[in-house]
């Protein structure tokens, strides 16, 4: 298989800051000057699964509706999707974006440590549920107090209900909102394996483990999108200059921890006088981060093939590129 680094001295770089830890792994930077794209160990076109990152490309979408009037930031779960009178009906879209609805991470239904037993040990896909059954788990969930709480069934009810309310399939709605008018070619949310590209690459665990991938039609808006280096970049560089479809959801509208305050999905912090916008993104043989400086115009994405952290090497590329690179 032929294999196209790109950028030489970023991919030095990205060996330099990754190390063999991460032997699949790519990174774009974006600023002014351009866009660099580098790969090791697979092609610029091949695709990862970029996690929790899903969850920012729903906040877009989120926003993007709200633009559209098909949504108000008080439209309820139960006026979009067949909750009946379970206490998540009651949820508003807005506390969902900003994880403040009161629903868990994940139901109770859904055993989620049997599920993550059954990743240790044999690298299984602990998602896989198509939408009726994300639903059936819904209508069983309390609510607790409506605080900053990360959810990934908040996102996941999140972006099935924008697909309601514009008459169509998350799968669809990402296509036509953000993949297709961005030129996204490699940007797609699989809901099950048979329908991975054939770029799509195996994740493996921290020792090296091959995993399953993670697809399922119900995971798809909180963790199941999957896209190649070459399509972040584009995504990223859409971000920084505004054309990306609902990309009011980067400006924060509520403090969400310790000196971070949240927008739709996406976290904004303080670094050394630096404003830092951000998500990263964990799958069973995955790991992503995206950060943006907005104000410099300059972004980075790294994507690696290994479940291994990789937020402090995008902080710190981040922090090498002040948007006056020669």
């Amino acid at each position: 298989m032929t294999r196209n680094h790109g950028d030489e001295r970023l991919a030095a770089r990205l060996g330099e800051l990754l190390g063999p830890r991460h032997p699949v792994a790519a990174v774009a930077v974006v600023s002014p000057q351009g866009t660099a794209l580098a790969c090791r160990g697979a092609n610029l076109d091949a695709d990862f699964e970029i996690g929790s990152i899903a969850k920012g490309v729903t906040g877009l979408l989120y926003a993007e509706a709200l633009a559209r009037g098909e949504v108000g930031a008080h439209t309820s779960l139960g006026e979009l999707l067949p909750l009946g009178d379970a206490p998540a009906a009651r949820v508003t879209l807005e506390s969902l974006s900003t994880h403040r609805s009161g629903l868990p991470s994940l139901p109770r239904s859904a055993r989620p440590w049997r599920r993550t037993i059954a990743l240790w040990r044999h690298g299984t896909n602990p998602y896989g549920e198509d939408l009726g059954q994300l639903l059936v788990q819904a209508r069983g969930v309390p609510l607790g107090r409506p605080r900053p709480r990360y959810s990934n069934l908040g996102f996941e009810l999140l972006g099935h209900a924008l697909a309601r309310a514009a008459g169509t399939t998350y799968a669809q709605l990402l296509h036509r909102r953000i993949a297709a008018p961005l030129e996204l070619d490699h940007f797609y949310t699989p809901a099950t394996a048979d329908q991975l590209r054939p770029g799509a690459l195996t994740g493996r665990s921290r020792r090296g483990e091959p995993r399953q991938p993670w697809t399922g039609e119900a995971l798809g808006p909180a963790g199941g999108i999957r896209a190649s280096i070459t399509t972040m970049a584009r995504l990223t560089a859409a971000l920084l200059d505004g054309t990306a479809p609902g990309v009011a959801a980067l400006d924060p509208v509520a403090s969400f921890g310790t000196g971070a305050h949240i927008g739709a999905a996406w976290i904004t912090i303080q670094r050394k006088d630096r404003s830092i916008t951000w998500h990263n993104g964990g799958t069973g043989g995955f790991r992503s981060w995206l950060g943006l400086d907005r104000g410099a115009g300059t972004g980075v994405v790294i994507l690696s093939a290994t479940a291994a952290a990789v937020d402090r090497h995008g902080f710190t590329l981040l922090a090498e590129h002040d948007g006056n690179d020669s």
